[in-house]
């Protein structure tokens, strides 16, 4: 048996990067995987491959967030795993001098509120089947100052950091762990399209990994993997840094 056998978990951004990387390896290790993303297209052939289910989900969207849900508790019977993952850093949302409004509440929306709403309409979910586990994606940047402007980015992740803390406290005695995943930069995607676009930028990130490279996708959705399984037991309210030791490093060695 699988750590997740018979598990029936929810990963939001799941058809790239740290979700698509999660959703494989949650199928692997036996749970059911829905598979929730915008990209119906990606998000549908990831599901079909491991065996799961797609469902198609603005998490900005309060409305959208609860059909979702719907739909999962209307196919699988019930939610033992949230994984809130989705998340934007574009690239109008810079220093706090240059980024307007619009940009700021965007960044805000589908980065920090869709956690809120995922939990919001996830905890009873959770509760009715007597706990569970969440883990919601912030970043290392929640906990140090990012090397690169980005502040609408860093703020939201610096929510979810504190928002999974006091959801972590108030739901602990109830059997739902609630964790906070940080990541360092990633080998994903949006890092990739960075480098097309600013190899500067992109490169003083790397400079600041005393391991001197980015993590992979995989590597992330192993720690997710622990914080989901029952190997976490006694983990919540945590800062699950993952960051090839940015958080603890003054300089780095050349």
């Amino acid at each position: 048996m699988g750590r997740l056998e018979n598990k029936v978990a929810i990963i939001t951004g799941a058809a790239s990067g740290i979700g698509r990387a999660t959703a494989v390896r949650f199928a692997a290790e036996g749970a059911k995987v829905v598979v929730a993303d915008m990209a119906q297209k990606e998000g549908a052939a990831l599901a079909e491959q491991i065996g799961g289910t797609f469902v198609q989900v603005d998490v900005s969207s309060e409305q959208s967030v609860q059909a979702m849900y719907a739909s999962v508790v209307a196919t699988y019977g019930g939610v033992d795993i949230l994984f809130n993952n989705a998340g934007i850093s574009p690239a109008d949302d810079d220093s706090i001098l240059t980024t307007d409004l619009d940009a700021w509440k965007r960044v805000q929306d589908v980065n920090l509120t869709s956690v809120y709403l995922c939990c919001k309409y996830g905890i009873p979910l959770l509760q009715a089947r007597g706990g569970g586990s969440i883990i919601n994606t912030a970043s290392f940047v929640a906990v140090l100052g990012s090397a690169t402007s980005q502040i609408s980015y860093t703020a939201s992740k610096g929510g979810v950091l504190s928002m999974s803390r006091e959801l972590g406290v108030q739901f602990a005695r109830e059997g739902i762990r609630v964790n906070a995943l940080c990541p360092g930069p990633v080998n994903t995607p949006l890092l990739q399209e960075l480098f097309a676009k600013d190899p500067e930028r992109a490169a003083r990130r790397l400079v600041h990994v005393p391991m001197g490279r980015f993590a992979e996708p995989e590597e992330i959705a192993s720690a997710v993997l622990f914080l989901a399984s029952d190997d976490a037991a006694f983990v919540t309210a945590s800062t699950f840094l993952v960051d090839g030791g940015i958080h603890g490093a003054y300089v780095t060695p050349l």
